[in-house]
């Protein structure tokens, strides 16, 4: 069966130095609507508000839905909270989501942002962390994995929250690649 995901700027602007690959942690082959929100189309440094990325959310996933039956919500960074707060927040029919980096602590601040509408949720989720991510340590995230249900938590060993990696670990940029797309592909499979 075919799935298709809805990914949002920052993994859609990583598919063009992602050679090969659908969007990071797709493989090849699976149906893609990749979407930029309003502030980056008017050139922009500042996101816009959460609702208004929240409806862009919506805007692009009825787009697709209107097309598609099964839709899994892949987001980077700040397009996966986005997407969260848009999964929950609508009801979204979406399949399951997919966390490439959990901003789950804001830059320059020390407490984690309020996850609750996460554990809320009652879709699958994956989120996938860099060992070395200090906006979303593994150990903060897994706190809200133990509670949520249907969550699970991918770390890519060394890895900060960008997926790069220290030299020294000898895995170039095709390999951390490689492996979101295997921790991604086998947990959408897993769904059936």
């Amino acid at each position: 069966m075919d799935y298709f995901w809805l990914t949002e700027p920052e993994v859609a602007s990583a598919i063009r130095s992602w050679k090969g690959y659908g969007v990071g942690g797709v493989r090849p082959g699976f149906p893609t609507l990749t979407f930029d929100y309003p502030y980056m189309e008017a050139g922009r440094r500042a996101p816009d508000r959460l609702e208004r990325l929240v409806e862009c959310h919506a805007a692009a996933f009825l787009r697709l839905s209107e097309r598609v039956d099964r839709v899994v919500v892949i987001g980077k960074s700040m397009g996966g909270r986005v997407g969260g707060h848009f999964v929950v927040e609508t009801g979204s029919a979406a399949l399951a989501m997919v966390f490439l980096g959990y901003p789950l602590v804001p830059i320059g601040k020390a407490e984690p942002r309020d996850v609750s509408h996460l554990r809320s949720c009652r879709i699958p989720m994956l989120f996938v962390q860099g060992a070395r991510d200090r906006m979303g340590p593994p150990e903060m995230i897994r706190r809200l994995t133990d509670t949520a249900p249907h969550a699970a938590l991918e770390v890519v060993a060394d890895a900060d929250h960008g997926f790069a990696v220290p030299k020294r670990t000898g895995l170039d940029r095709e390999a951390i690649l490689d492996s979101l797309t295997a921790m991604t592909t086998a947990f959408v499979e897993r769904l059936g």
